[in-house]
């Protein structure tokens, strides 16, 4: 009996002791998050486009004002994102019936095969290939795939979301 007792107050301290240590995780990630700034994905909408320019894959230059002139779609997308497999197919299709300017940002690591979304791209799009965290994201505040970006022809953001909006207004 005397056995028994003392595993229940070591389980009852084992316990206590649990609840004490996740209250005093609980209350440093406040903090923590309190600190954070507030993620933002892409240019609000009303916002101008960054200035910006980069070599296509095929080592054509794009800039911001190529992108000017009438409304534009820009996609980022990164291999291996089961959200950007499942957009894909729709962004290609979409573009593809557009004579707007569209921009496609293909982020891969050094080790990523992006061979396919480069081929299903390039015959829609201007695709730009950069590492993750590069200059093109930095630029565009872009910190989750896919991320969509439309704009009207004076390169104002109309749209900057996860996802494909409904209609491109003209």
């Amino acid at each position: 009996m005397v056995y028994l007792t003392a595993a229940v107050v070591l389980v009852g301290l084992l316990g206590l002791a649990n609840l004490l240590l996740l209250v005093g995780v609980v209350r440093r990630l406040r903090m923590l998050s309190a600190q954070l700034p507030e993620m933002v994905n892409g240019p609000e909408p009303g916002e101008k486009i960054p200035s910006f320019t980069a070599l296509t894959s095929e080592g054509d230059p794009i800039s911001a004002e190529s992108l000017m002139g009438a409304p534009a779609l820009i996609g980022f997308f990164s291999p291996g994102c089961a959200p950007c497999r499942q957009l894909l197919p729709e962004f290609v299709e979409r573009a593809g019936r557009t004579s707007d300017p569209v921009m496609a940002v293909v982020v891969t690591g050094g080790d990523d095969d992006a061979a396919a979304e480069f081929e299903r791209l390039a015959a829609v799009a201007r695709v730009v290939r950069e590492e993750p965290h590069g200059p093109l994201q930095k630029s565009f505040r872009v910190s989750e795939f896919p991320t969509v970006i439309t704009t009207d022809a004076t390169g104002t953001v109309i749209g900057s979301d996860v996802d494909l909006p409904e209609t491109v207004h003209a």
